[in-house]
């Protein structure tokens, strides 16, 4: 009678947490207003699904995959949407089974699932950014080890194994917490792992998956190292210490008791020592984020775990007594978490939310509407970078179409920045546009060898001192400001569509040689 009591709860359990996956899943949908557009990082990994490979610039393979399955179902805002969405669901589905697995029940199943609806979670689980696989495959690293520990089962190391493998092919950031792991299972003295044949098995396959992507960047002179030293150089120098940590503190803000709980008990709480080494490996990789001048965003893989622990201690914690701890808990949460989602997500049109959050000093004193120029403005920089989109590829298939046929065939579309290239892709198949040229990320490489050679170009920029400078604009023949982006909520606010035409045989030249100085910048062999 009694295993079947907890046969049934069990299923109870289960019901729940695919209920709540479902609801992580469709609230999103739920919440964006629909004056938004893709983000310009989700036009490029749609872009990326066109030359398909196993590396790019800026990104391992895995985001062009998703791509990939996005333009094959049509390529709409609800399937660029559905990716995140799911592993957004799948990784609470880790967080439950995990709370289940140390005997947590309902209550503790509720708190696992706050943080992923209530703070920033919203925003990293709607975004086609490696970030959502990153968070997942994080957590299936961790959710591989504890179970080998908890179950002796050896099949938990190969789950870590092949998370590792294709995290690496997400997100090269990947390899921080695999590092943690590994210093943290050396100093906790984890010999009964350490020891387990196994567990290098595993770690072998995981570089198995991860080899196309190594090989690929030997090919090509590892581009990434280029791409991480002009990423430090333009923006990671601006992220100190005290940025980063207050960031880790306000995105998990509504659910700081959960994470913080958690992570006490894995380091300090006599019953945890089977599983320290989680809480180091956590403390470990954000002292290597930190380092490294690290976004607060790149150490959101880390507490979804933290959630597992914390949850299961506080439900258990207040079975008996405290009781009403709970109801503090959740009205706290519920408050801070829906405060903090009106910056995870769009939720209103761009001019009210500018509004809405000019009336809030609280937004611009947190931080919320900095961007990475260090100046604040009136929207989020990512809410900025949904605007204006096709506004810019219809302006731009307006000059086109004012060429003759001649002309046409004699022309190039070039954007000055990888969004403005990767939108132009985007829109431009219902203009019938050629795909754009341009220098930005992995469009360097998409760039045809004999673009000099052209006689037309549409240029989109966001440098507006280059459309104002004679000695750039005197290097044509004909050269005008044919139109701009207009919206003043935009990231492109100001970006200029130039119509160039015939250019000097010595400005040619001079364009060739900068394409080939980037390409050469772009490989550590070329150095």
């Amino acid at each position: 009678m009694m295993q079947r009591s907890i046969s049934i709860d069990q299923k109870n359990f289960h019901r729940l947490i695919y209920l709540l996956a479902i609801l992580k899943f469709g609230l999103p949908y739920l919440i964006q207003n629909h004056s938004y557009e893709p983000h310009r990082d989700e036009f490029l990994y749609l872009a990326e699904a066109h030359h398909l490979a196993w590396g790019y610039m800026e990104v391992p393979p895995m985001m062009s995959f998703f791509g990939y399955l996005t333009n094959l179902f049509g390529g709409s805002l609800f399937w660029i949407k559905f990716w995140p969405s799911l592993f957004g669901a799948f990784t609470y589905i880790l967080v439950a089974r995990l709370i289940l697995l140390f005997e947590g029940r309902w209550f503790a199943l509720f708190l696992g699932f706050m943080p992923f609806v209530l703070g920033y979670y919203m925003h990293v689980h709607f975004m086609l950014q490696p970030g959502f696989l990153e968070v997942f495959f994080w957590t299936l690293i961790a959710y591989g080890l504890i179970y080998y520990v908890k179950t002796n089962e050896n099949s938990g190391l190969y789950i870590m194994g092949i998370a590792f493998g294709l995290g690496m092919l997400s997100k090269y950031s990947v390899l921080f917490f695999a590092t943690g792991i590994l210093i943290a299972l050396i100093i906790t003295k984890r010999k009964d792992i350490l020891r387990n044949k196994h567990f290098y098995y595993a770690i072998l396959i995981g570089i198995v998956l991860f080899l196309p992507n190594i090989i690929w960047e030997w090919c090509h002179g590892f581009p990434i190292v280029y791409q991480m030293k002009q990423l430090q150089h333009q923006q990671l120098q601006y992220v100190g210490i005290t940025t980063f940590l207050t960031e880790q503190l306000l995105y998990n803000l509504p659910c700081i008791f959960i994470w913080v709980t958690g992570l006490f008990w894995l380091i300090f709480s006599p019953g945890s020592k089977p599983y320290r080494f989680i809480g180091w490996a956590v403390i470990i990789a954000i002292i290597i984020i930190v380092i490294g001048h690290g976004k607060g965003y790149y150490g959101m893989g880390a507490y979804p775990i933290l959630f597992v622990f914390g949850a299961v201690y506080l439900e258990k914690s207040t079975t008996e007594k405290f009781t009403y701890l709970r109801y503090l808990m959740v009205v706290f949460s519920i408050v801070i978490g829906c405060i903090l989602d009106t910056v995870s997500l769009p939720f209103l049109a761009p001019k009210q939310l500018a509004t809405y959050y000019g009336s809030n000093t609280v937004f611009r004193k947190l931080g919320f509407l900095q961007w990475e120029d260090q100046k604040d403005h009136p929207l989020p920089q990512d809410f900025a970078d949904m605007l204006s989109w096709e506004d810019m590829t219809a302006k731009v298939a307006k000059v086109y179409g004012g060429l003759d046929s001649s002309d046409k065939r004699k022309a190039i579309i070039d954007g000055d920045n990888y969004g403005e290239c990767a939108a132009i892709d985007y829109y431009g198949v219902r203009y019938h546009l050629a795909p754009a040229m341009g220098h930005a990320a992995t469009y360097l490489f998409w760039t045809p060898e004999d673009f000099y050679k052209k006689d037309i170009f549409i240029l989109t920029t966001d440098d507006r001192n280059e459309a104002h400078d004679n000695g750039f604009m005197h290097q044509f023949k004909y050269a005008a400001i044919v139109d701009s982006i207009t919206n003043p909520y935009a990231r492109e606010f100001g970006s200029y569509i130039l119509l160039l035409k015939y250019p000097n045989p010595k400005f040619r030249m001079a364009w060739k040689k900068y394409y080939d100085s980037l390409k050469q910048e772009s490989s550590i062999f070329n150095k």
